[in-house]
């Protein structure tokens, strides 16, 4: 009951007009920086702090947040509409939303993208207000073999993206795994693969990396068939999703919620895992998993909502515990401190109200982001369909000052370009792009904690810790499900057939 009667404090603390007024402009910040291919959701919040240096507290931790969780929503507008994803975390939402723009239906992708992120955001919301310490408790008993576990299941998505060939996307994870072994040893120090070239020693940016793989490999590979894409442009249509169709995707909605704001929860786990994790437990779950890939609501929604329920859930041991559950939680560590707050469970005993008005904040920053998506969708389905001699244009410029921005380095823009030939390759050859960036997402996450966890005994580490064991069994299970899915259908239609 005390819960509710800060809540309801907290609600009452920012209704006024400068509060209300920093939720709508933290959200509307927060969706251009997660539009903008270079800008994540920490950038964005490093960005502000500054600024935020004069103000109240409670305005500039609303301000803050509010850029912060949309920001991720903001990823998934142009990974739908033109195939470049603005954050990460919004590669997900290119496997099925950027198809159903190819199809002329944006106006679904994008409504099934805010109204998904939006729910995602609300649930994400609700668990940091009721179970914040519970929750913080158990994600401190992760260690390195846990880590190490999670990013083995992270990685065993591929069969969920293999599109009916799990061998080459086995083969494209294998590249980005080989290709995240570029730079500096993270233990010993040594260069690794670098020939020489310094700007190498930090390994390829992930940024450059992951708009040249999706950005440029789709316009390289449309130029060649010009005539599909021409085709595909001329039928584009600004209709919403209808209820029924919502309605028939609640469980994925609901599920893809939780398993975002739970993955968020885990210190450095981040919305990109979360987001991969759960459009793989989607198509599982799914009756028709064939379509993902092609253009499901299913899949949209399984992003969006895991991406927004991961910001509540990275709050968690933010302000419980004082640990950063993710990049852009670092960055808001820094902005507590410089109002002179302390996060841990000392902030909730003598700053409760600052604490619930943020809460209550949160709340309300999902329901402007709804509102602004649903309006906003319309100027994007415009976008996209502009002639295909303004967008490509259009798309590369995007691409090349998104690559540039991120270390001010034109190093990057050619790594961008070469990343953009390696994805028309993989396209050209039927190879899934995305086990790629998988591979360089959780490359980093397995090795480094694969090696901590052997300096800590022998291999029976991962099996001996029980979260360890069970993610692990998680990983085997996520793997083979789909393959022996996929190979009991084909049996069974060949035994009808006969």
């Amino acid at each position: 009951m005390n819960i509710f009667t800060e809540l309801v404090n907290g609600f009452q603390l920012i209704l006024s007009w400068t509060p209300l007024f920093m939720v709508a402009l933290g959200v509307m910040l927060g969706i251009l920086v997660g539009v903008i291919p270079g800008l994540s959701p920490a950038m964005g919040v490093a960005l502000l702090v500054p600024f935020s240096y004069g103000m109240e507290p409670l305005n500039a931790l609303i301000l803050l947040t509010a850029v912060y969780a949309a920001a991720n929503y903001g990823g998934t507008i142009t990974a739908i509409a033109i195939n470049t994803p603005g954050t990460p975390s919004a590669i997900v939402s290119t496997f099925d939303g950027y198809p159903l723009t190819r199809q002329g239906k944006p106006g679904k992708a994008l409504g099934a993208s805010v109204i998904a992120s939006t729910f995602g955001g609300f649930l994400g919301a609700v668990i940091l207000v009721f179970f914040s310490e519970p929750l913080a408790r158990a994600a401190l008993k992760f260690g390195p073999a846990e880590y190490f576990s999670l990013a083995i299941f992270g990685l065993t998505i591929i069969s969920s993206l293999s599109r009916g060939n799990w061998i080459k996307a086995f083969i494209a994870t294998l590249i980005g795994l080989l290709l995240n072994t570029v730079g500096m040893d993270p233990f010993t120090g040594y260069l690794r693969f670098t020939f020489g070239i310094p700007e190498l020693a930090d390994g390829f940016g992930f940024i450059p990396a992951l708009i040249g793989l999706f950005a440029l490999g789709e316009i390289f590979l449309s130029l060649e068939k010009s005539e599909t894409v021409q085709s595909a442009v001329q039928k584009i249509s600004s209709e919403m999703p209808r209820l029924k169709e919502i309605w028939a995707i609640k469980r994925t909605i609901l599920q893809s919620s939780l398993l975002g704001t739970l993955i968020g929860v885990v210190p450095g786990a981040g919305a990109t895992i979360a987001a991969f994790i759960a459009y793989g437990e989607a198509k599982r779950i799914s009756k028709n998993p064939e379509q993902f890939g092609k253009g499901a609501l299913d899949g949209v929604a399984a992003s969006g909502a895991a991406t927004s329920g991961s910001v509540g859930g990275a709050l968690v041991p933010l302000l419980t515990l004082g640990i950063p559950g993710s990049a852009a939680t670092a960055v808001l560590i820094g902005a507590l401190m410089l109002h002179g707050l302390t996060p841990g469970p000392e902030l909730f005993k003598s700053n409760a109200a600052i604490i619930y008005g943020l809460f209550a904040s949160l709340f309300l920053a999902y329901f402007v982001m709804f509102f602004l998506g649903y309006l906003g969708n319309q100027l994007w389905i415009k976008i996209i369909s502009l002639p295909r001699e303004l967008l490509y244009p259009l798309i590369l410029a995007i691409a090349f000052i998104g690559s540039y921005s991120v270390n001010n380095s034109m190093f990057d823009v050619w790594s961008c370009l070469g990343f953009g030939i390696l994805g028309w390759i993989l396209r050209r050859y039927h190879f899934p792009t995305a086990p790629v960036i998988l591979g360089l997402i959780l490359g980093f996450l397995a090795e480094t904690n694969f090696r901590r966890a052997l300096l800590m005994g022998d291999a029976r580490i991962f099996f001996t810790q029980p979260v360890s064991l069970a993610l692990l069994i998680l990983a085997v299970l996520s793997f083979f499900y789909p393959i022996l899915k996929a190979k009991f259908k084909f049996l069974d239609n060949n035994n009808h057939k006969k």
